[in-house]
């Protein structure tokens, strides 16, 4: 017969009691660095509109703009996970929200590309540092027959941050200007300090890790170095180049040096024997190839819908809200279907889902009907509802409640240096491929400005403006060679996704088994 101290709840009651109201503050501070995310991809093509509209920003200053946060985020996650595990979850939580909130203001009010690539880069540093926190905080405060419930709940609070985002950008570029949409922030972070301060318990891990910072710094190098190098060979269209295969080279030589670092580490950022678990290692990869996949393609669905179709910014927005209802529908109830199908077929079937909506915008045109759109973009919500919650709860579950910052941070370093790659990659991919199929039609432009104008469409587009009536021609020909190149790298991304849906049909657990009445016994007794 089990004790009562066996079977006495882990969480304390005061917690116990108000932990739906503390999820729901996790999941507005979640829903902040989201929605930064989904309001930035319908304001891309504005920003890239000369001033005063907008910053006149050229194809590889926007992928700058989103990597820039990206990767400053990726690279601290880790170290921002043992930070709250040493110092406690809501001093962390407070502090990166903070951080977020002054970086936005200063990227309102951005005067340059460069200026706005670096205040991002001061956002993605204040994001580092709320992700990792609220999954921590979450897992502190449910038990553990209730996590799966609420993770699904705040994977769907990803949906709705998705939902908002791009209807609150196309709101505010069409009343505002563009800085607007990162000053809409500011507000949410205050109400979400409040919140939290008055709401939210602190926890930290009794046994907290070491900073790494030689590792930190490694990472952060390395990935800088080849993200600059792709991104730059897109811009080139030319990988040959000297300067691009130095770059890259550098870039992956200092990742090696990071991992044989990590490897020999007392204290590392990036504990490897995690990956020694052959399940912990699909559900982190198959996480960074799907963001892989759909960073790139969310990249050239803006210019799709806004500069081929011409809707405007808040009409994008609406668009794309098939894809964010689908998530947030799903992602609660994605766990009835793990429970009944297992992980297994239900991350395969959910990724081969999303390899055949990716693959559909190979087949999208300038007149193709808008409904279709719709229904890919609903499907590839469904889909991703149904990868990120059960893979979340894997993961989530495959390390002790205590390591809890450590899990969260590497599931969202993988994810967010899959997005950075992806968008690093396809943009380049979307990049070369725009540049062959437009660089025969610039002929009617100076000679000058024909490197500038073969960029991206919208510098295309600009250049055609000022030409006049002579310019018609080049219009037809920049949208002629924009679809080409989606094309392309739609195709890119569905094998990505295909990959991904290969490597959970290998690794990825099937139906959970229910624990022997001598094992929850000896996990109760572990965990008191």
């Amino acid at each position: 017969m089990t004790s009562p101290a066996a079977t006495a709840p882990r969480i304390p009651e005061a917690v116990h009691r108000r932990r739906w109201a503390i999820l729901g503050v996790l999941m507005l501070s979640l829903l902040i660095v989201v929605l930064d995310n989904s309001i930035l991809n319908v304001a891309i093509k504005t920003i890239s509109t000369p001033a005063p509209t907008g910053l006149g920003a050229t194809q590889s200053e926007l992928e700058w703009a989103i990597n820039a946060y990206t990767l400053v985020f990726a690279g601290l996650l880790f170290s921002a996970g043992i930070l709250g595990d040493r110092l406690g979850r809501k001093k962390v939580l407070l502090g990166g929200l903070a951080a977020f909130g002054i970086g936005s203001a200063l990227a309102a009010f951005s005067g340059s590309p460069g200026e706005l690539i670096a205040f991002r880069a001061v956002m993605g540093l204040g994001a580092a540092f709320v992700m990792p926190a609220t999954l921590a905080v979450l897992m502190n405060v449910f038990e553990r027959d209730e996590q799966p419930k609420a993770i699904g709940i705040w994977a769907g609070g990803v949906g709705l941050a998705i939902a908002i985002g791009p209807i609150t950008g196309g709101v505010l570029l069409d009343h505002f200007w563009w800085g607007s949409v990162f000053l809409i922030n500011v507000p949410i972070v205050l109400l979400a300090l409040a919140l939290m301060l008055w709401l939210v318990p602190d926890s930290r891990d009794p046994d907290p890790g070491r900073i790494d910072p030689i590792g930190v710094v490694l990472s952060v190098v390395g990935l800088v170095l080849l993200v600059y190098g792709i991104i730059k060979g897109g811009q080139l269209a030319d990988f040959t180049d000297v300067t691009v295969l130095a770059t890259i080279a550098a870039g992956l030589a200092v990742l090696a040096a990071f991992v044989v670092f990590e490897k020999r580490s007392d204290h590392p950022s990036i504990d490897v024997t995690y990956f020694k678990n052959k399940v912990f290692s699909a559900a982190i990869g198959v996480i960074a190839l799907v963001f892989f996949a759909l960073m790139g393609v969310t990249f050239f669905s803006v210019f799709y819908t806004q500069s081929v179709r011409g809707y405007s910014p808040l009409e994008t927005g609406l668009l794309m809200l098939p894809l964010a209802a689908a998530q947030m529908i799903f992602a609660p109830r994605a766990r009835l279907v793990v429970d009944r199908f297992g992980n297994r077929a239900t991350t395969t079937g959910a990724m081969l889902l999303i390899a055949l909506t990716l693959a559909a915008f190979a087949t999208f045109e300038a007149d193709t009907p808008i409904w279709i759109l719709e229904v890919v973009f609903f499907l590839m919500g469904a889909a991703m509802a149904h990868i990120m919650t059960p893979v979340s709860v894997v993961i989530m579950q495959a390390l002790p409640r205590e390591k809890a910052g450590s899990a969260s941070a590497l599931s969202n370093t993988f994810r967010q240096v899959g997005g950075a790659l992806g968008i690093a990659v396809l943009g380049s991919v979307m990049s070369t491929a725009y540049r062959n199929g437009i660089e025969d039609r610039l002929t009617v432009l100076p000679e000058g400005v024909r490197h500038s104008a073969g960029e991206s469409i919208e510098a295309t587009l600009g250049f055609a403006g000022r030409l006049g009536p002579q310019g018609e021609s080049l219009v037809g020909a920049a949208h002629t060679a924009f679809l080409h190149s989606m094309h392309v790298t739609a195709l890119w991304g569905a094998g990505i996704a295909v990959l991904g849906a290969v490597v959970v049909a290998l690794f990825l657990p099937g139906r959970p088994t229910a624990p022997q009445e001598g094992e929850e016994k000896r996990e109760l007794v572990a965990t008191e």
